[in-house]
């Protein structure tokens, strides 16, 4: 790369250099060779130059994307002293002084370096900490890089407490981890924090199409955009695949396909036809397209990922059609994958992704991957011929006059011309034409029409045994009746009736016994309600009338049946 310097951590052998992977070769020798990080750049840069460095920094972020770099990086900004010799802390360190020449070749006496994965104990903390009171031997700070910081144990935290928040003057932490989380608030507290974020696939792309420049290697740009998207935002990951792939090319072209292979992913276009076969039920074509990608090296494991990524993608194309015309989508995504997302309804993706990230853990774990892998398939491609709730709920409604399956429709095909029913209908979603026999049977069924009440109390029972327990009480209790006819029914309501109780009442009555209903509200005294009639009655009782006379003051109350609720 004609930007980018060379680590000098060279190694002599035998009077020839060493061979060096690229992620230690490329690595970034100053704050604008850092891709992706534009933010930590911009601050700390600002923060060198107008002279407000803090004792502590935490750098935090996924593996790969630059935090022990940033770290070391730091290191050098704050000790370079220029060509001449006179320089001060600079944001673009010159890198041939003898403090930068010394950090990048990690052979700095005051630059101290400590893994914390391995020495996790508060002893290891003290050893470190005993050298802080001394002023550095010929740097300007004694810096002290801690990585994965978060595997300290919780006494060798306390100790660091007190010196990382009044630290000497020529002393500066800097903390790098993965997991920030597991870090003490106390010691994030006492340190500025910067989130590396992931770096974008746009970026790596080119990173590694300049990379692949420098070293004389030919890599197609398939390639290099399987090998940006593997590295899932790490440069060091996507470097150590596209260090494999260039010696595996042995000097020839690195190919898509070898990479492909390298990396046991599944071709794009076998993911669609797969998907394709499963959303269209045709299961023997799903089980054998998943085994000629098996037979060919790819992991199942990793085809219910390309899977998963496909529903997503498919998805945030019914959401966002506009992402269809970003221009670094392949053909294949942008002709297939717009008319697939186009057929497909949300509620069947959202099942599909429901059903894949399932079996993608049953995958993990089950012993025969492969195996795990074809009975997910198998569930998606039944499960694409089932209607949605709401479909189901309208073909009932409807009296299931859409809901009648036809025969070729009641199961997934198991031959080979299955066709793509579910995907090439037309319909966003799987239409009810897919309903299995037993729901067509029940969708084809009438709702049963009761006979109608001939008394209001009847009306009141009606509503008890439909389990209309409030609309019953109600009725009972705060309804002065009127006028009752078959399918009349004019009442004056109390103060605590709901206003629409007409309203429901007449709807529901309709709907139960196939005849039209007119419920009214008169402004008529009307008869006292069931419930005071219930009430009169029972004072009339001999034995109530009795217990009433033992105790005076005593009132009555209904006691509604177990069966009633």
């Amino acid at each position: 790369m004609t930007d980018r310097q060379v680590d000098k951590d060279t190694h002599k052998d035998s009077g020839a250099d060493a061979y060096r992977v690229l992620a230690r070769k490329y690595r970034p020798t100053t704050f604008a060779q850092l891709i992706g990080q534009d933010a930590l750049v911009r601050t700390l840069t600002n923060a060198i130059t107008s002279g407000r460095i803090a004792q502590g920094y935490m750098l935090t972020g996924v593996r790969g994307v630059g935090k022990t770099t940033t770290a070391r990086l730091i290191a050098r900004a704050l000790n370079c002293i220029g060509p001449d010799g006179k320089g001060g802390p600079t944001p673009e360190p010159c890198g041939v002084c003898a403090n930068c020449t010394a950090i990048a070749e990690d052979r700095h006496v005051d630059v101290l370096e400590m893994d914390a994965a391995s020495r996790t104990g508060i002893d290891d903390i003290r050893e470190l900490l005993d050298g802080v009171r001394y002023r550095p031997t010929s740097a300007r700070y004694k810096i002290y890089i801690v990585d994965e910081v978060h595997m300290l144990s919780e006494k060798a935290f306390n100790a660091l407490l007190k010196t990382l928040e009044e630290p000497p003057e020529h002393v500066k932490f800097i903390f790098a981890t993965t997991e920030i989380r597991k870090v003490p608030v106390t010691v994030l507290s006492r340190c500025q924090r910067f989130d590396l974020r992931r770096i974008e696939s746009a970026d790596l792309h080119k990173l590694f199409a300049q990379i692949s420049k420098t070293e004389g290697a030919t890599v197609e740009e398939g390639a290099l955009a399987l090998i940006a998207r593997a590295a899932d935002g790490s440069a060091r990951d996507g470097l150590s695949i596209l260090d494999q792939a260039i010696s595996q090319s042995a000097g020839k072209k690195v190919t898509e396909t070898a990479v492909r292979d390298m990396l046991g992913l599944a071709d794009r276009a076998l993911v669609f036809d797969l998907f394709d076969a499963v959303m269209s039920g045709d299961v023997k074509k799903a089980l054998d397209l998943l085994a000629d990608q098996y037979a060919a090296g790819a992991s199942p494991v990793v085809i219910l990922q390309d899977l998963l990524e496909l529903v997503h993608w498919l998805t945030r194309m019914k959401v966002a059609p506009d992402g269809a015309n970003d221009p670094a989508l392949a053909e294949t995504e942008r002709t297939r994958g717009v008319a697939m997302a186009g057929k497909l309804g949300m509620p069947v993706l959202t099942r599909s992704w429901q059903m894949l990230l399932k079996g993608l853990s049953e995958a993990r774990a089950a012993p025969m991957p492969l195996q795990a892998v074809e009975m997910v398939l198998v569930r998606m491609a039944y499960a694409a011929e089932l209607p949605s709730p709401a479909d189901v709920i309208k073909s009932l409604e409807s009296g299931g006059a859409s809901a009648r399956p036809s025969a070729s429709a009641a199961a997934p095909s198991g031959g080979s011309n299955g066709g793509a029913r579910a995907v090439a209908r037309g319909s966003a979603m799987p239409s009810a034409e897919a309903v299995s026999q037993p729901t067509a049977q029940l969708a084809q069924t009438k709702p049963v029409e009761l006979p109608a009440p001939q008394t209001f109390a009847a009306i009141v029972d009606l509503f008890a045994d439909k389990r209309e327990i409030v609309l019953a009480d109600h009725l009972k209790r705060h309804v002065h009746l009127v006028r009752f006819d078959i399918g009349l029914i004019e009442f004056n309501p109390g103060k605590l009736a709901p206003k629409d109780l007409s309203g429901q009442v007449g709807k529901l009555l309709t709907q139960w016994t196939g005849q039209r209903w007119v419920v009214s509200v008169v402004n008529a005294a009307g008869a006292p309600t069931l419930h005071d009639q219930e009430m009169e009655q029972a004072k009339a009782d001999p034995v109530v009338k009795s217990i009433l006379e033992a105790f005076p003051g005593a009132i009555i109350e209904t006691v509604r049946r177990a069966d009633d609720t």
